[in-house]
């Protein structure tokens, strides 16, 4: 009988999740799925699961390596950028098959207000010059802390709306406003009905993609939006759905 498959997920994703039950109890592959634990409580999928990081390139090399893995499925968000890099490089050092599953982008419509931005740094910067005084920062908890000085000027202190699973702990600047708790995911009519009760002038996020509830309701609102632009991704195999992922994972799965 063939030895299994070794297949190491990189998650945090919806994409990753759908995957991990796709592939649970396939007759060909072992599925280990990879979360780097930033979430306290975060969906488990089923099947062998690891939390936390690995410690760089050299102790993902390490980790493939040791763990015979034959597969890797990179299903991570499109801003991680490090465990992309990192991925890419250790699979071509030790010579395993792996492909990037990357959500398609948001694109704006016909009379969307978007301002893309390189960066969260080119963000706050243009938020210095930017009429809005009530921004909703629908980000990541470690890009807040560039806002923070905007939130303090003296002249023309701008007010934030942020918004997290897990509380930010200890070292985390938010800045000055209010911060929610709350789970995704949101409707387009959830999202407006916050930005209304909170009077939200201007919304910054990323182009993560996939749901784009908040996007809809900055387009409904007639809200304008500073778009984050995605990081660049190493070279590779590009794969924009679940389906094509397994698509991918049956044909080296032999």
């Amino acid at each position: 009988m063939a030895r299994l498959r070794n297949l190491l997920l990189l998650g945090g994703t919806g994409e990753a999740l759908r995957l991990a039950r796709e592939l649970y109890g396939h007759g060909r592959v072992r599925c280990i799925s990879s979360l780097a634990g930033r979430t306290e409580s975060p969906e488990k999928p089923p099947g062998d699961l690891r939390i936390g990081g690995f410690g760089g390139l050299d102790g993902l090399s390490e980790y493939l390596a040791t763990e015979k893995i034959d597969l890797v499925l990179d299903a991570t968000h499109p801003f991680a950028s490090q465990m992309a890099r990192h991925a890419h490089e250790a699979c071509r050092l030790l010579g395993i098959p792996r492909a990037k599953l990357v959500r398609p982008a948001w694109v704006a419509a016909p009379g969307d207000r978007w301002s893309m931005m390189p960066s969260i740094a080119a963000a706050a910067v243009f938020l210095r010059f930017h009429p809005a005084q009530r921004i909703f920062l629908a980000l990541g908890r470690q890009d807040l802390g560039a806002f923070v000085p905007l939130s303090e000027e003296e002249t023309r202190p701008r007010w934030f709306l942020t918004r997290s699973i897990d509380p930010p702990g200890e070292g985390v600047a938010l800045p000055k406003g209010e911060h929610l708790l709350a789970r995704g995911p949101f409707t387009p009519d959830d999202e407006k009905a916050l930005m209304q009760q909170h009077r939200i002038d201007l919304l910054v996020t990323r182009n993560s993609g996939g749901s784009a509830a908040k996007i809809a309701a900055a387009a409904e609102l007639h809200l304008p939006v500073l778009m984050i632009e995605r990081p660049p991704l190493p070279p590779g195999e590009r794969l924009d759905s679940v389906g094509a992922a397994l698509s991918w994972i049956n044909l080296h799965a032999v």
